[in-house]
């Protein structure tokens, strides 16, 4: 590759303009043949990038950056970040089904929609701007509230609960954000998201299994909460009600399918008969939801755990009670591309 043109590309985070090729030599009647080839790809008008480049990203899951990269080279304007669902993407939270894909920004001072894109007007304190491998970027809290405005809520929860669960945001931080857009358009929408979100929850279905209970009119259970016999660790509960004794764990197809610690799926099953056995010796009560429960057998789920905190607990706890690593995930699972 020509060293100007890759430097072009490197000050533009791995897209370039045809200007940008132009000045590197290279013929404007050799563009035609190499996008042809395969050795370019047009990202949009007059902004390419090689086809090294693209599989790398497209590998990774990252190709949004270079669209991104690609409406920026091509605005050439000063003070615009990337934002919203962009920049959710950037930051690598949990997405919508229906998670827009056009190139979303926010300018202090313009507003502006083109092809693939669109430019909203709002403040952006520098507080909340962060730079993402060379890309101006919406901090996550920032990114949380502007998604909030717009996503579904539970949309919105289920990417604040996740982000909380890797230690990537504070509950402050989000409340700071929240209140940071007091008056603007659908902010008690945000609000309401964000101030449901809770540190604990590590996968969307044991969010939507939280939001479900709570929407049923149960009290709000503890999350991750680690039951301890003396020094011994028996069980680390993804839900706890302390005034019930009663518990709930989210089953995913994955603690069976893919077993970490090395352990055959047998093994996985016999461990868990065994935790479950401990945890009724020591007169805790509980059931186990699965993501198809939260679709075809939400009722009877719910009558289910209403009836085992209705009956209470039947005598002084033989356990104490922790809560786990703060809530936190032992591995993160995903860090900002």
């Amino acid at each position: 590759m020509e060293p100007l043109l890759a430097a072009a590309m490197t000050r533009h985070h791995g897209v370039f303009a045809t200007a940008d090729a132009l000045a590197a030599g290279i013929d404007r009647n050799a563009i035609g043949p190499l996008l042809r080839t395969g050795q370019w790809r047009r990202l949009r008008y007059g902004v390419y990038t090689t086809a090294d480049v693209w599989r790398r990203h497209e590998s990774t899951g990252t190709t949004h950056r270079l669209s991104c990269a690609a409406v920026l080279r091509r605005l050439e304007r000063k003070g615009v970040v990337i934002s919203h669902s962009s920049a959710a993407r950037l930051h690598g939270l949990v997405l919508p089904r229906a998670a827009e894909d056009e190139v979303q920004l926010t300018d202090p001072e313009q507003f502006r929609t083109g092809k693939a894109y669109r430019i909203r007007v709002a403040a952006l304190p520098p507080d909340d701007v962060v730079v993402l491998d060379g890309l101006h970027v919406t901090t996550l809290s920032r990114t949380l509230a502007d998604v909030g405005r717009e996503w579904a809520l539970v949309d919105t929860v289920i990417a604040a609960d996740d982000a909380l669960a890797d230690g990537r945001v504070t509950t402050e931080q989000l409340t700071g954000a929240s209140l940071a857009q007091t008056h603007w358009i659908n902010c008690g929408r945000a609000a309401r998201a964000l101030s449901s979100a809770r540190i604990g929850a590590h996968s969307p279905h044991e969010t939507l299994t939280r939001l479900a209970i709570l929407k049923a009119g149960l009290p709000e259970p503890l999350l991750q909460q680690a039951v301890y016999v003396g020094a011994r660790l028996v069980a680390v509960l993804d839900m706890y009600w302390p005034d019930h004794g009663v518990f709930v764990e989210c089953d995913g197809k994955v603690k069976y399918t893919d077993p970490w610690r090395d352990r055959t799926p047998a093994q996985v099953l016999w461990e868990e008969k065994q935790r479950q056995d401990a945890l009724l010796d020591l007169d805790l009560n509980g059931l186990r939801v699965a993501p198809d429960d939260l679709w075809e057998r939400r009722d009877q789920k719910l009558e289910r755990l209403a009836a085992l905190l209705a009956r209470g607990r039947r005598a002084a706890p033989r356990y104490r009670t922790e809560f786990w690593q703060g809530g936190l995930r032992r591995v993160p699972r995903a860090q900002a591309s």
